[in-house]
């Protein structure tokens, strides 16, 4: 069998369907399993080399692209190469784990014999394009991918330990970086506004874990950005910044005592590796979106937090009840 995964991204999401594709790996170890992902989230599937540990290969979607230009020259190349390579395949089955229009699409256009997706899926036109839609069954979206792939395989499920890759240059780098300190990595971004605990409370609490003699990190995708300099601000020095690709980022995870994080990419990415993790959550539910994975894990979440999952850009009402001293002592537990 050739099976072909649409994931196009983003981390966490990829992160949460990755536990399905390593159980059918594990399953069916002579299957051929293949994925279509953004260039930027690639380094969660393969390595420079376009070795992965749970797939074969990948396919780039150059959605940005895509979005920017959508019928210029480029983005019509761009997709009908993508078109052309799938096809060249003839995969036996297309799986949409995303449940969008786009990735309906770009399943669909893998010519595939058997198609399947969640028949409720995020954008109701994507199931139009499916030939087999299947209902969502478990209550975690990890639960609800292994349920999805292993009922379109024909096969049951349980949700497996995940291996992401390794980069001998971004080890290196993580060690120069981290070196042997106990060091507490703070992801303070997340999708949207209404999942992020407030800066002055990262830089507080940053305070408290630098008089606890532990190195804090700051995670920022690229030089001066706001965020994770605001952070540092508000610790007085007490944090740094780190800037790195998500390459660099898994390395520097590895290397973590622990994390503290809202509903966001790096705290899936810790719960993945099992990194000891502190996850502050608001408007969306730890019970669905929660971190998993094999390390040990908090999921602080106030009772004033609303499920909504409303992409708002005012802080939740229930995080900015979590109180620095109620995080300051969870950690202490976790370490």
């Amino acid at each position: 069998m050739k099976i072909l995964i649409v994931r196009v991204g983003a981390m966490g999401d990829i992160l949460h369907a990755l536990p399905g594709v390593a159980a059918l790996r594990v399953a069916r170890p002579e299957w051929e399993i293949d994925w279509v992902v953004t260039p930027h989230w690639s380094p969660l599937l393969v390595d420079g080399a376009g070795k992965g540990e749970e797939v074969r290969r990948v396919y780039l979607a150059e959605t940005k692209l895509w979005k920017k230009a959508p019928a210029s020259p480029a983005t019509l190349r761009s997709v009908f190469e993508l078109r052309r390579a799938l096809r060249n395949e003839s995969y036996d089955l297309a799986v949409d784990m995303q449940g969008t229009l786009r990735s309906a699409v770009i399943g669909r256009m893998s010519g595939s014999e058997k198609f399947a997706g969640y028949s409720d899926p995020r954008e109701a036109l994507a199931a139009k394009f499916y030939k087999t839609p299947l209902e969502r069954k478990g209550s975690h979206v990890i639960e609800q991918g292994a349920a999805l792939l292993g009922e379109a395989c024909g096969i049951s499920l349980e949700p497996s330990g995940v291996e992401l890759p390794h980069e001998e240059w971004s080890d290196h780098w993580a060690a120069e970086v981290v070196g042997d300190r106990r060091t507490c990595l703070l992801a303070a971004s997340a999708g949207w506004p209404a999942k992020c605990w407030a800066v002055e409370k990262y830089g507080a609490l940053a305070v408290e874990l630098k008089a606890m003699g532990m190195d804090v990190v700051v995670n920022a995708p690229r030089k001066d950005d706001a965020l994770a300099d605001a952070v540092v601000e508000a610790s007085g020095g007490a944090a740094r910044v780190v800037v790195c690709n998500v390459t660099g980022l898994i390395a520097l995870m590895r290397r973590m005592t622990v994390l503290v994080g809202g509903d966001s990419g790096p705290t899936h990415l810790a719960a993945a590796l099992g990194i000891p993790l502190l996850a502050l959550f608001g408007p969306t539910d730890p019970e669905r979106n929660g971190p998993r994975g094999p390390g040990a894990k908090v999921v602080l979440r106030d009772a004033a937090s609303v499920t909504s999952y409303k992409r708002a850009s005012t802080e939740d009402a229930g995080l900015a009840k979590i109180s620095v001293e109620a995080v300051v002592e969870a950690v202490r537990g976790l370490i």
